[in-house]
């Protein structure tokens, strides 16, 4: 009698305003985040094209994408893509943060002008990519002739349409990358530059032993992100190439579309959508346990 008495007296004293608060964001992302993924680990184990009632069918989807080439094929153009997009875009934001952060005539205009790509939707900076690229008519190939360089089929060959995605990507990236790193630059306080100027360090050794130790929670974010971006591209792809030329440019996200809503195969585009999941929680997983051991190692 006791014990259900304080349970009761525990209950009153519960503060109900922070979950009242939480409540709407919760039930969003109940209904249009979590649930479906449960829906989707269902379909997975079933063969369903949209009409009709489900088959289940236990793992066949899984044993199906163990032999499918082209899903090995998406998964490695998937790799290629984030290997070329994620080290350049952090590396290349890095620079321009270090090189903004100081003072330059225009220094506004120019960070404004890096970020606006950022803030444009992605179909439509794929269009302007896609123009620029053309084959054609496109604004890079008439600079190459210009300057006395043969064309080049920069979206219709197989060899090109790959780096042309990396660079347009890139240019989307860099803005994003350059803002993470200025705010965590400015976050890092004068005193222990002025305390390296003393002890004589250079500019080297005041980046590397002070720099880039503190920005590594910066870095872990972007590098998080980024892969997460990158093992989710569609629009870019959809709208400048199409996944083509042939299968040269298809990635995980596009595989899934097609076997979706293309050849109608719900139950094992949402195997793959399972696999592609399993596989971004086990890439932060493996980075966030590196990160908290090269923290505690310092």
């Amino acid at each position: 009698m006791r014990a259900a008495t304080g349970w009761r007296h525990r209950v009153r004293r519960l503060p109900v305003a922070p979950y009242l608060f939480i409540a709407p964001n919760l039930l969003l992302f109940s209904t249009f985040t979590f649930l479906p993924l449960l829906f989707a680990v269902y379909i997975s184990f079933n063969e369903w094209g949209l009409l009709g009632q489900p088959h289940f069918i236990a793992a066949g989807n899984y044993a199906r994408i163990v032999e499918d080439r082209l899903f090995w094929r998406a998964l490695g153009n998937t790799v290629v893509y984030s290997l070329g997009t994620v080290p350049t875009s952090l590396a290349l934001g890095l620079a321009l943060a270090l090189a903004l952060d100081r003072p330059l005539p225009g220094r506004s205009l120019i960070r404004s002008t890096f970020f606006l790509p950022v803030v444009i939707s992605g179909v439509a900076t794929a269009v302007i990519a896609a123009w620029l690229f053309n084959d054609n008519y496109g604004v890079i190939n008439a600079v190459l002739q210009r300057i006395g360089l043969p064309k080049v089929n920069w979206l219709s060959s197989p060899s090109w349409a790959l780096p042309s995605l990396v660079i347009t990507t890139l240019w989307v990236r860099l803005g994003f990358c350059m803002v993470v790193y200025l705010a965590a630059l400015q976050s890092i306080p004068s005193d222990y530059y002025h305390a390296a100027a003393i002890d004589g360090a250079s500019r080297w050794a005041q980046f590397r032993y002070i720099v880039w130790p503190l920005l590594s929670p910066a870095t872990f974010l972007l590098l998080i992100l980024n892969v997460i971006y990158s093992f989710q591209v569609f629009d870019l792809i959809y709208v400048m190439t199409g996944g083509g030329p042939g299968f040269a440019t298809t990635m995980l996200v596009q595989y899934i579309y097609q076997s979706a809503f293309i050849t109608s195969e719900m139950g094992y585009a949402s195997a793959i959508g399972v696999v592609l999941y399993l596989l971004i929680l086990g890439f932060t997983v493996l980075q966030w346990r590196i990160s908290r051991q090269a923290q505690n190692a310092l």
